[in-house]
């Protein structure tokens, strides 16, 4: 019994349309999965590393860096369309690694992409229970990053859109919808208003010389590349423009949850494609066109490093535009938390149906259609992290796990080419393998550009994830039953459940 066993392309689709298993209801169009995506996509990136990063390290070249990740995650997306199409099931990257590269790859994705969800939402959770302690005024100690015992807000916040997602796909919809309706609007605004009061000077240059930077992290705090190639980095120019590149990435981290909603897709074929490349095309206009305006607005080294958004109003005298500013940036929160809990469950749903899991995490409520007792468990270790650990200092681990799970999706492609060509593709990913490749070298460069010791948790936690596999995922593993028994892989109504 191979760890490397695979799941046929032919026994995913097959689960998915067998009478008498478990089934996601599909309630899902094209504009809900763009919905859906935009919701977990527009949210702290564009509030808080937008000023960060110009100020440190781009300047007005921060708009190159939002295009150059935006590239980056372009190459992915056509990947992730092709498999998404063809195989439209919940578990995303997980299932398309576990029918083209093995099961034992198909965990550590599993496993990767709980990481960068539950991280993601918790630490979001708290940069909003720290937004509503700044408007209300509410004591620091509940509700604030900073010396907080308990955070209650960020408590609160999880627990309430964790009930959305349980309630059903129906209702986190139209949910999400509405949040993004708000903050597309509020950004749309930005745009229009901000846009006549730009000068131009504020944009010379563009790409501001490089400069040896006051500080450089050194040891574990220093990027991958620094630490083997021992160069001494650079801030600004255009080696800045590509570090902020690496950096600004986490704002477009997350679109691939997109593709965990496939099961649940009206008209999948030609709907995850649409929702999938749609979402990063609005999304990249939408950052593009902030960043120009707000460093058009005030000098890079004038802005906010922590709201410059909502601050490049006040410092030309549109004080009361921050308020709007600040809506969307709780809309965005809001949104980013409950598309983030969505897409656990999914991926959680997937690992317990193919037994490498309890089965009884794939039990769908019969009534509202969603995977309940999975989606309570991942809300749960949301509000453990979010309520009494400080992460912030791990907010790196999201990027690196959407980054890693993008290169074994664009290897997929390749692979499944290879073994699989006559598999029907409604969507093709365009320039096979030369295009794949591009991403996971592109990937790889930006993965390069994060710290060490961030490297360094996503070993340990690939490790724990290992270690679980082997006790319990590598026993219980329904293909690997199948195929010790010397059958092929079962259809999902045939398999017992796991005990």
């Amino acid at each position: 019994m191979s760890v490397l066993r695979r799941k046929s392309i032919e026994t995913v689709i097959r689960q998915d349309d067998d009478e008498g298993s478990e089934h996601l209801r599909k309630n899902l169009r094209a504009r809900d999965l763009i919905g859906f995506g935009i919701g977990i996509v527009i949210g702290t990136g564009i509030f808080t590393l937008t000023g960060l990063q110009a100020k440190e390290n781009a300047g007005p070249g921060v708009v190159i860096s939002f295009l150059i990740a935006g590239a980056v995650a372009l190459l992915a997306a056509l990947c992730y369309a092709e498999l998404a199409s063809a195989v439209p099931t919940a578990g995303s990257s997980y299932t398309y690694a576990y029918s083209t590269i093995g099961e034992i790859f198909a965990w550590i994705i599993a496993w990767d992409l709980i990481l960068e969800f539950a991280l993601g939402a918790a630490v979001v959770a708290r940069g909003w229970s720290g937004y509503i302690a700044g408007v209300f005024d509410l004591p620091s100690a509940w509700f604030s990053e900073d010396g907080s015992i308990v955070n209650l807000g960020a408590i609160f916040i999880a627990l309430l859109l964790g009930g959305v997602a349980i309630r059903g796909i129906r209702e986190s919809k139209w949910v999400t919808n509405g949040l993004v309706i708000i903050k597309v609007v509020v950004c749309v605004f930005v745009i229009a208003v901000g846009a006549f009061y730009v000068k131009s000077s504020n944009l010379v240059p563009f790409i501001p010389p490089a400069q040896k930077p006051e500080s450089a992290h050194s040891g574990l705090a220093a990027p991958l590349w620094q630490a083997l190639s021992g160069i001494q980095p650079t801030e600004f120019g255009f080696a800045g423009v590509l570090v902020a590149a690496a950096v600004v990435f986490f704002a477009y981290s997350g679109f691939e949850a997109v593709a965990n909603l496939g099961e649940e897709t009206e008209k999948p074929a030609r709907d995850m494609p649409r929702g999938l490349l749609g979402t990063l095309a609005i999304c990249t206009l939408l950052y593009v066109g902030v960043c120009l305006v707000i460093t058009g607005m005030v000098h890079y080294s004038q802005l906010n490093e922590g709201d410059a958004v909502a601050d490049v109003f006040s410092q030309v005298g549109l004080g009361w535009a921050g308020i709007l500013v600040g809506i969307a940036a709780v809309a965005g929160l809001s949104s980013v938390i409950l598309v983030d809990i969505v897409a656990m469950g999914r991926i959680g749903f997937a690992l317990a149906r193919d037994g490498l899991i309890p089965g009884v995490f794939a039990r769908v409520h019969p009534r509202w259609g969603t995977p309940m007792l999975i989606t309570a468990l991942t809300v749960a270790a949301v509000v453990i992290l979010a309520g009494f650990v400080p992460i912030s200092v791990l907010s790196e681990m999201v990027s690196i796990g959407t980054l890693f799970a993008f290169v074994v999706v664009s290897i997929a492609v390749v692979v499944l080419r290879r073994t699989d060509p006559d598999m029907k593709r409604p969507f093709r990913t365009p320039l096979v393998p030369v295009l794949p490749i591009v991403s996971v070298l592109a990937c790889l460069a930006l993965m390069a550009s994060l710290a060490v010791e961030t490297w360094l948790r996503f070993l340990v936690w690939l490790a724990i994830g290992l270690v679980i596999y082997g006790i319990y995922g590598y026993r219980h593993s329904r293909v690997g039953r199948a195929v010790a028994a010397g059958e092929p892989a079962p259809a999902a109504d045939e398999l017992e459940e796991t005990p």
